[in-house]
């Protein structure tokens, strides 16, 4: 275990921080591929991103497993979140309620948990540490909070991940969730929406 001078920071106000983050995921849910920032932290253990760090400390908690991808490992950041979260950070991705994954070696999406249909919110939300993201370009969005199409430019995912998303929106009312970050920015991806690579 780290000192305890050796742990990075988390919220300056956790109340209010934690509240706008909060705020943020929500609305980011509601409207898939709209960016988000999420500025509230800076100092963050490696490898983790300040946006994915301050989703943690809004949404995670003593009753929410957390599982840390192999490359998202680190004795800093596992002290910073069982520290300030107070959450137990599983060795099973299937048990997880929240992963944290790099978008270059993002596991099988199949491998996490879906939910069923009496409890489908006991899914996990995957947040995905990406290399960029960018609204007008990209990915096609469609489905619920999506006027018509929206454009998304997702940088340094590993190939073949969309076609797994494809087979994740059949599950509804399971599946995943996907939050995907860029250092202090995120959006999300609900498991409602559909992701095309190009324009039919």
């Amino acid at each position: 275990m780290a000192a305890m001078t050796d742990i990075k920071p988390g919220f300056h106000d956790p109340v209010l921080d934690s509240q706008a983050v909060f705020r943020a995921v929500l609305d980011a849910m509601a409207r898939p591929g709209r960016l988000h920032r999420v500025s509230h932290l800076k100092d963050v253990p490696a490898p983790l991103a300040p946006a994915t760090a301050a989703v943690c400390l809004a949404l995670v908690d003593q009753d929410t497993p957390l599982w840390l991808a192999p490359d998202m490992r680190s004795q800093g950041a596992e002290t910073f979140l069982r520290f300030h979260c107070g959450c137990p950070l599983v060795d099973d991705r299937s048990t997880a309620a929240f992963a944290i994954v790099s978008g270059g070696k993002l596991p099988g999406l199949d491998g996490f948990a879906i939910g069923d249909d009496a409890y489908p919110e006991t899914s996990t939300t995957v947040i995905v540490q990406t290399e960029g993201l960018a609204t007008g370009e990209g990915l096609v969005l469609r489905g619920p909070g999506i006027e018509a199409t929206h454009r998304l430019a997702v940088l340094g995912l590993r190939s073949g991940v969309w076609r797994e998303w494809a087979d994740n929106g059949p599950l509804f009312p399971c599946g995943v969730d996907l939050i995907l970050v860029d250092d202090q920015t995120l959006a999300a991806l609900p498991r409602t929406t559909t992701v095309t690579e190009q324009e039919a």
